[in-house]
């Protein structure tokens, strides 16, 4: 029997699937319509169609053969940007209970006076205070009142509280009262989701640790609700396999964590899709690299410098901050069902308003009127005119032209202007992104190479990396479903962190070993729990450093082993460099902080592999399959434009735009004077004259 593992992505559109051989190393790949309200319902039926395709026996349930399946989700990141999670109430310190609303009293615009604040997501009326006070250095000043607790239950089950976040000051330090808090509320709301910041965020920074607990109340009931939904119809296709999910730092995790860890998923979705093209960009030798995942919905971007990622701990997610360790992925609001629209004072304006999967574009045909990107393509061409999906789906032009027509009569533009102005508006709107991550943190986006990737990422590189004077572009073999195949490319992952100020010396060896040694129990226990065999495990340790008086640290590398002198003489030359690097300069003299102790643990698994091909010759005609006629904006006039299949294309082919390369996932765009090749792994290689 064949054993197929197996990757799910998600999206707000199409939901992917990635089917990888393990015994032979072939490669399946397919997409369903993405089913909003029940996301549960579209992975189910991924999974059945892409493996009946594949299975072989027709004796047993196609879905048993899988022996790996993992899924990227946008659950908790929809749940957090509509607003549309449970309501929680909040356990926390007496004296503490406006630190939500209070935070660090930043404007979220510096210069906008009228700058809308986020939602509060506990009300005032839910947030109890609880007598209770542990200092900075663990003692207690205040004990539990354990009465205040069980009457603040019994208040929250008469609300019908359906969660409940505690967080109480100095936790992370000694957790115990907690502990107790929390299993007395489990014991009056039995069946309620309750989570405590000692076990979310176990770091130093009061409000980022009390926003991010209420968070992951916030969603779990909505993570429960999806997993406990999704879990049977797995179970009912035949698949034994264990679930996973993928988590924002580009790991996953079993379903049980996942669900009592919802807020590590908020970047579910976009973080394999760079998993995925780290391994496609290290295997043609490329490591710097700039990721470009666009959708139907956003378009997500990030940046690797020799080929690594930029992992941050901590970040501000749709406004809310977050103490969770995050793949650094900047996102907008741009992707194919952007609908285009004349704001009020006369200007063209794209997303961030999405059609979505449904009704989606308009011209799918299913009952949208208003323009989107993906219908501006369709007007020019750029995109199949007919069909979509390798003609698995039909689409309508006409609608199409007639949506794109009445924005035109709003711009007194032709059509075809109007359509190239979307596209125009979206590149904008996209290059914006990408400066965010390169240009404002001292990286020339020259110096990288664009992945391309997503349903619509190849379709708009070329205009994109003309607009950066990006000069080569990477698009994958499976550019429309990179993020269900990053998937099969990453391991399980945990991270774990106690925060802990200590000064850098001889006399933190000791301290320095208990902390960590406390950490590495965690991390067995999470091994144990996920059925990690002892040969994949692998443990990495980082500390989080500055001198004293600063307000943030940096991170630096420890490597596993007994922590000696010759470890603190580690610490400090990687912080020294890391200083310079970050601020130019080194404070010799300044005492240097350990504050935030972390531990990743990973459990190896086996990974799809990328084999290069032997490269056939540079003609590519045997992969024309016709010319059409493409509205290209540089040109003001319609253009015969060769149509590639990319099935057909084979290693070592070459040609020069202006073409169109098609295929099931995605189509890309290659624009005049740029030059395409087609490397041994079967990635298209675009490069500008």
């Amino acid at each position: 029997m064949a054993r197929w593992r197996v990757g799910v992505d998600s999206g707000g559109t199409f939901t992917d699937i990635c089917l990888f051989e393990e015994d032979e190393g072939r490669l399946e790949i397919w997409k369903v319509p993405s089913t909003p309200d029940d996301p549960s319902r579209g992975i189910a039926d991924a999974v059945e169609q892409g493996m009946r395709r594949v299975a072989a026996d027709v004796n047993i349930p196609p879905a048993a053969c899988v022996t790996y399946f993992g899924h990227g989700t946008t659950i908790a990141t929809n749940a957090l940007i509509q607003h549309r999670g449970i309501t929680p109430a909040l356990l926390t310190t007496a004296g503490f209970r406006d630190l939500l609303e209070i935070g660090r009293q930043k404007r979220p615009d510096l210069y906008d006076l009228f700058a809308d604040k986020p939602l509060t997501l506990v009300p005032r009326n839910l947030r109890l205070e609880i007598s209770e006070r542990v200092r900075h250095d663990g003692e207690i000043e205040t004990p539990l009142d354990l009465r205040a607790v069980g009457e603040a239950a019994k208040k929250l089950r008469a609300a019908n509280a359906g969660a409940v976040a505690i967080c109480f000051l100095y936790s992370f330090v000694r957790p115990e009262h907690e502990r107790e808090a929390k299993r007395i509320v489990e014991e009056e709301l039995p069946g309620v989701f309750v989570c405590a910041s000692h076990e979310i965020a176990p770091e130093f920074r009061e409000f980022e640790r009390l926003s991010t607990t209420v968070v992951n109340a916030y969603l779990g009931p909505v993570m429960r609700g999806y997993i406990s939904k999704l879990a049977p119809r797995l179970a009912a296709l035949g698949m034994t396999a264990t679930a996973h999910i993928t988590q924002s730092n580009g790991g996953v995790i079993g379903f049980e964590t996942a669900a009592a860890m919802p807020v590590r998923t908020v970047l579910s979705g976009p973080s394999t899709g760079v998993v995925g093209a780290q391994a496609v960009g290290k295997a043609a030798g490329f490591e710097n690299l700039i990721t470009f995942d666009m959708g139907g919905t956003s378009t997500d971007v990030a940046l690797l410098k020799h080929g690594e990622p930029r992992l941050a701990s901590e970040a501000t997610v749709h406004g809310y901050p977050v103490k969770a360790p995050m793949l650094d992925i900047h996102t907008v609001g741009a992707g194919g069902g952007s609908i285009a629209f004349v704001d009020s004072g006369g200007l063209l304006k794209v997303g961030p308003r999405s059609a979505g999967a449904d009704p989606g574009p308009v011209c799918y045909g299913r009952g949208n009127s208003e323009p989107t990107v993906t219908d501006a393509n369709i007007v020019l061409q750029t995109l199949n005119p007919s069909y979509l999906l390798g003609g698995r789906m039909a689409v309508r032009q006409d609608l199409a032209k007639q949506a794109i027509g009445g924005l035109a009569e709003k711009l007194d533009l032709s059509p075809i202007e109007t359509a190239q102005g979307i596209i125009s508006v979206v590149t904008a709107n996209m290059a914006r992104a990408i400066r965010v991550i390169s240009v404002q943190r001292g990286h020339d986006p020259r110096d990288y190479t664009l992945v391309a990737f997503g349903g619509a990422g190849p379709l708009h590189a070329a205009r994109l990396a003309r607009e950066l004077e990006i000069r080569r572009i990477l698009v994958p073999r499976a550019p429309g479903i990179l993020c269900a195949m990053g998937l099969l490319l990453t391991d399980l992952r945990a991270d774990f962190a106690a925060t802990r100020l200590v000064s850098l010396g001889p006399d933190a060896i000791e301290k320095i070993q208990n902390v960590f040694a406390a950490l590495e129990q965690q991390a067995e226990a999470w091994f144990a729990r996920e059925k990690i065999a002892a040969e994949v495990r692998a443990l990495q340790r980082m500390v989080d450093m500055r001198y004293a008086g600063q307000n943030y640290e940096l991170a630096v590398s420890l490597p596993q082993g007994p922590i000696t002198a010759d470890s603190i003489g580690l610490l400090a030359r990687g912080f020294a460099q890391a200083h310079e690097r970050m601020y130019g300069f080194v404070a010799d003299n300044e005492p240097v902080q350990l504050v935030t102790f972390r531990l990743e643990a990973l459990g190896r698994v086996r990974k799809a592999k990328i084999n290069a091909e032997p490269l056939a010759g540079p003609d590519a005609i045997g992969a024309m399959r016709e010319r059409r006629e493409i509205w290209i904006g540089e040109e003001k006039s319609a253009v015969p434009c060769p149509i590639y299949v990319r099935d057909r294309l084979r290693p070592g082919n070459a040609f020069v735009g202006p073409a169109v390369v098609e295929q099931m996932d995605a189509t890309t765009f290659v624009l005049p004077g740029m030059r395409a090749r087609v490397d041994a792994y079967s990635n298209m290689i675009l490069e500008a004259p």
